[in-house]
């Protein structure tokens, strides 16, 4: 069969080459065309673009970019119709994604998604449009399969969250401070400042001052995949900071404690239980539109998914020196992990078991088949 896989970033590449892999499990015959990364590319996908070239955050920088978001449908409509798949498989990625499957649909293709638009969080009327243009809908998050099937009658697929798998893969690297050329007696506290360049740009500033004051610990920078190291260096200058790439989890495996930008990392950093605090930072007026439209408590994974703040989070104009200083050092404080843990323990439960991309492929398979 041929399977047409849309992702737009580096999350995304990573769970489609995962679905593509079990895929080709299933379907001996598979071929698959998409719009991806590396990873897709390895697992056997012939690319159409790179996700280095989609991936634009907040109103404002979407709406700037818009001749550019225009152009990539058209292109990609064109692609679909010229490779003729038989099921079209859109991971995250929703503004261009659900342009596509509405389109698709009318076309007579059969769309199935993989990861939800969070549309518990803004564009709940996203919901209705779904039902319409998806033959399928397969979340990740615990709560999506109560809030579609109880609030909107929408059947869904349950099928884990793909962060369980990627924990169960991982093989701790033994030679980590070795090979990194880290101190092994000065405890590390991770940065992870986002996977976008617009997301470095306002919150890395922060974290490197904060790491100026704090020099009994060495802070040390989960570089993004697509993100060149001179954009890092830009911020960095002197400042003894390091960046390593592709060690994320191995990072977490050997640190203290964690300053994480919203987002998945908020729950990989949770998997290894790595006490956390959760910054988030945008442009004034994507903030603005955001509180108009956003109707959430909590901005992490870790407290939506657990329903209470279990791990700090500074926003926007919380977000600053003089906050997240006083609340790294409130965290390093050892009586605080005792909780923190225990929540943890209550978030993986709530995560499910592993297999979710094996879960999602099996689904997709037997039901275009």
């Amino acid at each position: 069969m041929k399977y047409y896989i849309i992702s737009g970033e580096a999350s995304g590449d990573l769970h489609s080459s995962k679905l593509i892999y079990n895929l080709n499990k299933l379907d001996p015959n598979a071929e698959f065309r998409g719009w991806g990364g590396d990873l897709m590319e390895k697992e056997g996908a012939i690319l159409v673009k790179h996700y280095k070239e989609l991936a634009f955050m907040g109103f404002w920088e979407v709406i700037s970019h818009l001749h550019i978001l225009l152009s990539n449908i058209s292109l990609c409509k064109k692609d679909i119709l010229q490779y003729c798949p038989d099921v079209i498989i859109y991971v995250d990625y929703p503004g261009f994604n659900l342009r596509i499957a509405k389109w698709a649909k009318k076309k007579g293709f059969k769309n199935h998604y993989y990861i939800s638009p969070q549309v518990w969080a803004w564009k709940e009327n996203r919901v209705k449009k779904m039902k319409r243009f998806l033959d399928a809908l397969y979340v990740i998050l615990p709560f999506e399969k109560s809030y579609f099937e109880e609030r909107h009658q929408f059947p869904v697929h349950f099928v884990g969250h793909p962060i369980m798998d990627q924990l169960q893969e991982y093989k701790k690297n033994n030679d980590f401070f070795e090979v990194n050329k880290l101190d092994s007696k000065k405890p590390i506290i991770a940065l992870l400042p986002g996977s976008r360049l617009q997301e470095i740009k306002k919150i890395l500033p922060l974290f490197i001052e904060v790491s100026a004051c704090n020099k009994k610990y060495q802070f040390i920078i989960a570089g993004a995949p697509g993100i060149d190291v001179k954009v890092y260096n830009k911020f960095i200058k002197s400042s003894p900071l390091k960046i390593i790439y592709e060690q994320t989890y191995d990072l977490l495996d050997y640190s203290l404690a964690a300053i994480v930008t919203s987002g998945t990392a908020t729950l990989e950093t949770a998997i290894f239980n790595v006490p956390q605090i959760v910054c988030y930072r945008s442009s004034h007026l994507s903030y603005w539109i955001g509180k108009k439209v956003v109707n959430l408590k909590y901005i992490s994974l870790v407290n939506l998914i657990l329903e209470k703040e279990a791990v700090v989070e500074l926003i926007q104009n919380e977000c600053r020196f003089e906050k997240l200083d006083f609340q790294l050092k409130r965290l390093l404080k050892k009586n605080s992990h005792d909780k923190i843990n225990q929540d943890y323990q209550l978030l993986k439960q709530k995560l499910g078991g592993i297999g979710a991309s094996r879960n999602t492929a099996n689904l997709i398979f037997n039901a275009v088949n």
